[in-house]
């Protein structure tokens, strides 16, 4: 029975921490921009403006669920449970710390690449069962960005699989005891980093969205409770670049002193702070140029890392 329950309490404290992450990040978001862009934030509702995330979870919750009569309606309802699903079991093989994990698998790394993979069928699902133009338009926008960054993202981690000699995530954060890998790895790290922004659709590549001429992207349609979804799993995604970024290239929980969870946390505080300082600074750019780039810039550096990589691997032993 203790072999069932410790997994049982794993599970339900990751989902609990990251739903009030998310949460809590979308106050953080907005602080941290007010501070940046020399404004006011959120600062009515509770102290320094925490309830006022609450307010708008009521509002969302509250909102009419509407699914417009000329949609696919299966398919428009479940759109949006895709992301969600793929996020959140994405989280599962990631090592928070020693003995907190949710699965620890060898090929920890390939199943995070495969859900991530698995949500883009969110966009596209979504953008076509509207049977919108502005949404169509937004899907296919963001199905080609996610699929091109995608393989980009895959390619920036072989180099620290050559090194680390493993797809298994908690080796990988062992193999960092010397060296964190974002030192040997370092134009890995940036290329992984571009890509996460690309797949989390965020500025400088929110192309999916692009306000100012598809209106919201592929969610146009979407109000209520499913819309929510959506903005949650961007958070998430947000969340899990972080995760990521921080058990990859920079050591995971390993720090002196502190306790290995409270190092991994902050790692991750730092990056999601990245992300939201880069959406206070850069401006969206055009989505040629953002395909363009990734083929004909981050592709070929991604290829020569591996190839430079693992030469040198194979020099060294």
């Amino acid at each position: 029975m203790k072999n069932i329950f410790i997994p049982l309490i794993t599970i339900i404290g990751i989902l609990l921490s990251l739903t009030t992450v998310s949460a809590g990040l979308i106050w953080l978001e907005r602080r941290l921009l007010a501070l940046w862009q020399d404004r006011y934030g959120p600062n009515r509702v509770g102290p320094f403006g925490l309830f006022q995330v609450i307010a708008d979870m009521i509002k969302i919750f509250a909102k009419e669920d509407w699914v417009p009569p000329f949609a696919d309606r299966a398919v428009f309802i479940l759109a949006p449970a895709i992301i969600m699903i793929a996020v959140l079991m994405s989280f599962a093989v990631i090592p928070f710390a020693p003995a907190i994990e949710v699965v620890n698998l060898d090929i920890g790394l390939l199943f995070f690449l495969a859900m991530s993979s698995l949500s883009i069928y969110s966009l596209a699902l979504s953008g076509w069962a509207s049977n919108s133009k502005y949404s169509l338009l937004g899907a296919l926008r963001g199905a080609a960005q996610m699929l091109s960054y995608e393989v980009f993202m895959g390619l920036s981690l072989m180099g620290v699989v050559i090194v680390s000699g493993s797809f298994n995530m908690r080796a990988i954060v062992e193999a960092q005891r010397d060296t964190w890998f974002f030192i040997p790895q370092f134009p890995g790290f940036i290329i992984f980093f571009i890509s996460g922004l690309a797949e989390t659709h965020r500025l400088p590549f929110d192309l999916p969205e692009a306000e100012n001429e598809l209106v919201a992207g592929y969610h146009t349609e979407y109000s209520g409770i499913k819309f929510g979804m959506f903005f949650v799993g961007e958070y998430l995604g947000i969340t899990l670049i972080s995760a990521l970024i921080t058990t990859l290239f920079f050591g995971g929980w390993l720090g002196p002193v502190l306790p290995p969870v409270v190092w991994f946390l902050l790692k991750t505080l730092l990056f999601i702070c990245v992300f939201i300082l880069l959406r206070a600074s850069l401006p969206r750019i055009r989505f040629d140029r953002l395909m363009s780039f990734g083929w004909k810039v981050i592709l070929p550096l991604s290829l020569l890392n591996v190839a430079i990589t693992g030469a040198i691997v194979l020099l060294w032993s």
